[in-house]
C-alpha cells in the first residue's frame, strides 16, 4: 500500500491515531475535533471488520481504517450531523477502500485460482508474489451483532466477495451485511439508486457462481461439537496420527495452505499431504494453541526446530466444521499473522 506524507499540521493527529487502539483516552480533548476523534473510536472494530471485507487483507485493512480516522479527523469541520457518525465513518471508510483498491489484484485462496486439486505426494510451490487473502482476528468483529459478524467475515464469503468489482464489492456489503438503504448507498458511492440495485443484481448473481455453499451445516466455534472435532485434530497432529486425522475430514473435505498455489480434496490426498510434505518426523514435533480467526475454529501451530527444539510459529490453521466433520481448512503460513492474533513467537 502506498503512504502519503502528511502535510506537517496533521502530524499531531497522526501521532495521536498511531498510539491508540480501542479507546482514545489518550487525545486531547481541547478541540472539537478531537473530542469527536476520541469518541468515534468506538467504532473502531467494526472498520476493521468492514475494510477487511472490501480488501480480503488485515494489514490493508489496519492502514485503510487509520487513513479513515485522518480522513474524518481532516473533515470534522464538514460534519453536518445529517446522518449518524457511525454511517458517516463507514462512509468515508468505504470510499477510502474504493481509492485503495483501483488497479489492485483479487486476494484469491489456492483453490480459488481455477486450478485443479493436487495429490499429496505432488511437488509444491510457493507464490509469495500474489496477494493471498489473509485471516482476521475475532476481535476484529462487531460485538454487537456475533452471529451476522461471523457469517459476513467466514474466509469462504470473504474470498467470494474477491470474485466482485469493487464496487459490486461494497454494494453488496452496504446493502446485505450493514442492511442500508439503496438510496444511502448510492449517496455514500456517488451512483443513483438504480445504479446501485443494478451493481446488487450483479454482485447476488456472481456469488450465486461461487459462493459458499448454504448446506454446508456449518457449527459455531464455541459449540460442543466444534470443540470436540478441534481437540481430537490437534490431539491427531501432535501424535502424528495421520489415521486418526483423515477419519475427521469429510469426503469432499478441501485443504489449502497460501503461498503455496496447490490445493488438496478428499481425506487421502490430505493425509498423503502431512505424510510427505509436513516438515515434522513424528510425535512431540508439532503444538498447537486452539484459538478462533473469522468466527471459525482455528489452531495456530508451532513446529519444533530440530536444532534448538523451540516450537517455533509455523502455521495459523482456519478450520471450517460442520455437523459431518471437517470440511475445509486453511493453512496460512505468513508468521507475522501470529502477532496480529495476539499469539506467542515461540513455545
Amino acid at each position: 500500500m502506498q503512504h502519503r506524507v502528511a502535510p506537517p499540521h496533521l502530524s499531531v493527529a497522526l501521532r495521536k491515531l498511531a498510539n491508540v487502539t480501542v479507546l482514545a483516552p489518550a487525545l486531547d480533548d481541547d478541540s472539537p475535533a478531537d473530542a469527536f476523534l476520541a469518541d468515534a473510536q468506538r467504532y473502531r472494530r467494526e472498520l476493521l471488520a468492514h475494510c477487511y471485507r472490501m480488501t480480503g487483507s488485515l494489514h490493508d485493512a489496519e492502514d485503510l481504517v487509520q487513513e479513515t480516522y485522518l480522513r474524518a479527523w481532516k473533515s470534522y469541520q464538514g460534519f453536518q450531523g445529517k446522518s449518524s457518525v457511525r454511517t458517516w465513518l463507514y462512509r468515508i471508510a468505504t470510499n477510502t477502500c474504493l481509492t485503495a483498491l483501483e488497479g489492485r489484484q483479487r486476494r484469491p485462496l489456492p483453490s480459488g485460482l481455477g486450478t485443479p486439486s493436487s495429490a499429496g505426494t505432488d511437488e509444491i510451490a510457493e507464490h509469495h508474489e500474489v496477494p493471498w487473502l489473509e485471516p482476521l482476528p475475532d476481535e476484529s468483529a462487531d460485538p454487537g451483532n456475533i452471529v451476522g459478524s461471523r457469517e459476513s467475515v467466514r474466509l469462504a464469503f470473504v474470498a467470494a466477495l474477491q470474485h466482485l468489482s469493487p464496487r459490486q464489492r461494497a454494494v453488496l456489503v452496504l446493502r446485505e451485511v450493514l442492511q442500508w438503504k439503496a438510496a444511502e448507498v448510492g449517496e455514500a458511492i456517488g451512483s443513483s439508486t438504480a445504479a446501485v440495485n443494478s451493481l446488487l443484481q450483479r454482485a447476488r448473481a456472481q456469488l450465486d457462481a461461487v459462493g459458499p455453499s448454504e448446506d454446508d451445516n456449518v457449527v459455531p466455534p464455541e459449540s460442543p461439537e466444534a470443540q470436540d472435532l478441534l481437540s481430537r485434530y490437534i490431539a491427531a497432529f501432535e501424535a502424528y496420527d495421520i489415521d486418526k486425522l483423515v477419519e475427521l475430514f469429510t469426503a469432499e473435505a478441501i485443504w489449502e495452505m497460501p503461498p503455496f498455489d496447490s490445493w488438496y480434496q478428499g481425506p487421502h490426498a490430505i493425509g498423503e499431504l502431512s505424510r510427505h510434505k509436513c516438515p515434522a518426523e513424528g510425535p512431540g514435533d508439532m503444538r498447537f494453541i486452539p484459538t478462533t480467526a473469522n468466527g471459525q475454529p482455528a489452531a495456530a501451530l508451532y513446529m519444533r526446530n530440530p536444532e534448538t527444539g523451540v516450537h517455533e510459529a509455523f502455521q495459523l490453521q482456519v478450520l471450517d466444521i460442520g455437523k459431518n466433520g471437517i470440511f475445509h481448512v486453511v493453512a496460512f503460513m505468513e508468521q507475522s499473522l501470529f502477532e496480529k492474533f495476539g499469539l506467542p513467537a515461540t513455545l
